[in-house]
């Protein structure tokens, strides 16, 4: 099933944090697209790397398997500022889905990327995971992002996922459950970051609306 329905309960308490200008939320979705940016997080098969261009080497690495990728388009806007915290965004997506994939409900990259609110739901959201014996595999394109400074440590976000393409599977058997592409395989996120004393851009507050008119195609 599409990512975000796996788990409606779980998802609720992630994504109804407070919504509005200064929220920010995430979505899926799949294929590779020209041009596009590939997640900051490196594959597992992947040489690591000491640095990565979008910040400084310190930040958790997001080991994602060959089987899962973020397809970041256009999340660049030529602002430093503007895209030190889409970077900072893209890291913290990754870092949850290799969590998940991990069942690593304790993965020191979710509090470095995460603050408040949206921390306690990315941590409930992750265990629902691993309570349920599910991972998660295929593409997920995230696209249309909107970036709106508040001030100079704080943004919002807002940003479309496609996970037309992005299933949950099995642990145990490796099964993949895959479902019909409809309006509600596209999710439009609003998310707030706020930049810490170290320099990172954690999100604070998370919300989506699934299937909504900014988003489907």
């Amino acid at each position: 099933m599409p990512l975000a329905a796996a788990f409606a309960v779980t998802a609720a308490l992630l994504l109804t944090a407070c919504g509005g200008d200064e929220s920010s939320d995430g979505a899926k979705d799949g294929g590779k697209i020209a041009g596009a940016d590939e997640g900051g997080g490196k594959k597992k098969d992947a040489p690591s790397s000491t640095a990565s261009p979008d910040g400084p080497a310190d930040r958790p690495a997001a080991d994602l398997p060959a089987d899962v990728k973020n397809v970041f388009e256009s999340w660049k806007t030529g602002d430093p500022a503007k895209d030190a915290a889409l970077a900072d965004a893209r890291r913290r997506i990754d870092a949850t889905d290799a969590a998940i994939v991990d069942g690593a409900s304790e993965s020191e990259a979710i509090p470095f990327y995460y603050q408040g609110e949206a921390l306690v739901g990315a941590a409930e959201w992750i265990a629902g995971f691993k309570k349920n014996d599910l991972s998660i595999t295929g593409t997920t394109r995230y696209y249309a992002p909107q970036v709106t400074p508040h001030g100079k440590t704080a943004v919002g976000i807002q940003y479309c996922a496609d996970e037309s393409k992005a299933y949950t599977k099995s642990r145990k058997t490796g099964k993949t459950d895959k479902t019909p592409v409809t309006d509600k395989s596209y999710v439009l996120y609003n998310t707030r970051l706020d930049k810490n004393k170290q320099g990172v851009w954690q999100t604070t507050m998370l919300s989506s609306e699934r299937g909504s008119a900014k988003c489907t195609p």
